[in-house]
């Protein structure tokens, strides 16, 4: 068992000021999750009759993405190529001091404590649109031939779960790594190519109206997405932008 300081954030509400507060994280078993070790520590703030911490968690399983929390300056903690909730307690010894905060960007506005409201990311896939082509059902899958390659590019590009680590990690609050998973996604595969051109030039711009910065194409988004999807994409946007702006059919 392990006894842990932990500094949280604690912030009432958005326009609240925020602290970081200390907290005795005490009999902690290093196979727990980081977010049960947080259950633990929630419990007897509530025994107490203490407000308990609010932070988002959903399927435990590395795939809804909402476990959004920065461990020790670093978006989901320090194991490469996964989420919080994945996250276990045994990357940390006793008696260590660990700070959690949320993620820190404007265009994700602190809803309480480590909650952020992430619905600009929502807003940009509502941008970027449907695709008109009608696929038909599962079985209809193979009807389109598709190089063993593209489908693969395009499937790890799907993989993006919309956490907002790499909107934490960058200095500019970037959304390009998000972006560009969900716009490959589709300008690769043969459903998505209709859309192309006006789905990135909107998405884009969605992302300007927001306030999310641009890319200076460090690599701190990919260091930190859990599901390492690579910076290539942004290239592969960047790309799709500068087409767009070219044939105009958007």
């Amino acid at each position: 068992m392990m006894r842990l300081t932990l500094k949280i954030w604690r912030q009432a509400s958005t326009t609240a000021a925020g602290r970081l507060v200390d907290y005795t994280a005490d009999r902690v078993s290093p196979d727990m999750s980081f977010l049960e070790m947080l259950d633990v520590v929630n419990e007897g703030l509530i025994k107490k009759g203490e407000d308990a911490i609010a932070f988002d968690s959903d399927c435990r399983e590395g795939i809804c993405g909402t476990c959004s929390l920065v461990v020790n300056g670093i978006a989901h903690g320090p194991d490469r190529g996964t989420t919080v909730c994945q996250l276990h307690m045994r990357r940390f010894k006793d008696g260590d001091t660990i700070t959690v905060e949320p993620w820190r960007a404007k265009a994700f506005p602190v809803v309480k404590d480590l909650v952020v409201d992430r619905s600009a990311f929502d807003r940009i896939v509502t941008a970027g649109g449907y695709i008109s082509i009608n696929v038909g059902g599962a079985q209809d899958g193979n009807t389109i031939p598709i190089a063993k390659d593209v489908v693969e590019t395009a499937m790890d590009s799907a993989a993006c779960i919309g956490c907002g680590a790499c909107v934490a990690a960058c200095k500019n609050a970037s959304a390009h790594l998000f972006m560009s998973a969900k716009i490959s996604h589709l300008s690769l595969l043969p459903q998505g190519k209709i859309e192309r051109h006006r789905r990135v030039m909107a998405m884009i711009n969605q992302a300007d109206a927001e306030g999310f910065g641009s890319c200076s194409n460090e690599g701190e988004c990919e260091a930190v997405c859990p599901k390492e999807i690579p910076i290539s994409n942004i290239a592969r946007m960047t790309r799709e932008y500068f087409r767009a702006m070219f044939v105009g059919e958007y």
